[in-house]
């Protein structure tokens, strides 16, 4: 065998094994199928991204009954801004992590508007004490609903949820004494 017909064999081998090497491929033709991992995956973050926004809207919620009492009774400023607060950075926390929060106090857009009408004025007691009682009360609402979360959630997003429902439940307390005060 001379070295040219030994170079034209090497050749030719070389390109039956790219040749065949390339038709296998690890992937069946048409739609690729997830796997039982990506699956539930997917399904945990669907979960998660539904009590994420269950959460923002508790706490959206809870922010837009503190706007309406401040609103409504001026004088109860110095007890209800450092909680009204608190509420604010709860609603912002829960927002993290891909759930877009609209402020509750923001005026909306045009896409928000053409997309989710504006909700109702929340109803405000004409009596201070009643109105104290009445965010004590949404207070402990959203406080259960945090905890009652604390079941399916993530464990890290359960430490966010477990803080936030000890300081709704905080701000309960603290309304209820300063509705005797």
């Amino acid at each position: 065998m001379t070295t040219t017909d030994r170079r034209a064999l090497l050749t030719a081998g070389v390109s039956a094994a790219a040749a065949a090497l390339a038709g296998c491929t690890s992937e069946a033709p048409g739609p690729r199928r997830p796997s039982a991992a990506q699956r539930e995956a997917e399904r945990v973050a669907r979960a998660e991204t539904e009590l994420r926004l269950r959460a923002v809207t508790a706490s959206r919620t809870l922010l837009e009954r503190y706007d309406a009492t401040l609103a409504a009774h001026p004088a109860l400023a110095p007890l209800l801004n450092p909680l009204r607060r608190s509420v604010a950075a709860h609603t912002k926390a829960f927002g993290e992590g891909g759930t877009t929060v609209r402020p509750a106090t923001a005026a909306p857009t045009a896409s928000a508007t053409s997309v989710a009408p504006t909700p109702a004025p929340v109803p405000v007691a004409g009596d201070p004490r009643a109105a104290l009682g009445e965010l004590a009360a949404a207070e402990g609402t959203a406080s259960d609903a945090h905890t009652a979360a604390l079941l399916t959630a993530p464990p890290e997003y359960a430490r966010l949820l477990a803080s936030v429902a000890a300081a709704c439940a905080a701000h309960a307390y603290l309304l209820t004494e300063g509705a005797r005060a």
